[in-house]
């Protein structure tokens, strides 16, 4: 019982420096890449997805609330407020698509929209619902395209992954 504890313990934090890292190099790539301040390639977030597939649904869960602490505690509380919704319901959507016959695009497309629309919801409690809007298509769109490339990341890491890293969830669009 105890090992368990630990092991889970030391995977939630060296996930959680493996997000924060992977979230340093997207805020660094993302304008070299020509893209809006908004838009990110969603890396850390593959995290959070092999957390929910490989270990435990709490340990994503976990994930998600240290990212968005440590985004409030280095960008301010409006940063912290909109990772914790986007993250939010990027998990819950993951969480129902697990139970469906989907391909690793849907699901990995289908957390990027999430991720985008809860932080959308998350400007429009916080600003207002019409600036929000007005930036929904462009967040959409780039959910697509960052699905795609979380799908094509997912797919390579998920099956480079040795043995010793556990069994894959139960309705995972990613099985070897």
């Amino acid at each position: 019982m105890r090992n368990t504890k630990a092991r889970e313990t030391a995977w939630t934090g060296m996930l959680f420096a493996l997000a924060i890292a992977l979230s340093y190099l997207e805020s660094l790539v993302s304008p070299l890449l020509g893209l809006m301040p908004a838009i990110k390639l969603g890396l850390s977030n593959v995290v959070v997805m092999y957390a929910l597939l490989f270990l435990r649904t709490r340990t994503a869960l976990l994930l998600v609330v240290l990212k968005a602490l440590f985004a409030f505690l280095t960008r301010g509380a409006t940063a912290g407020f909109l990772s914790l919704c986007g993250g939010g319901l990027s998990l819950v959507v993951m969480l129902v698509l697990l139970h469906l016959p989907i391909s690793g695009y849907i699901f990995c497309a289908g957390a990027a929209l999430a991720h985008n629309l809860g932080q959308l919801a998350g400007a429009a409690v916080l600003l207002s619902s019409a600036m929000a809007l007005g930036y929904a298509p462009v967040l959409l769109a780039a959910g697509l395209a960052v699905g795609g490339i979380s799908c094509l990341l997912s797919r390579t890491l998920f099956a480079a992954l040795p043995a010793s890293a556990g069994e894959q969830r139960q309705g995972s669009p990613f099985k070897k």
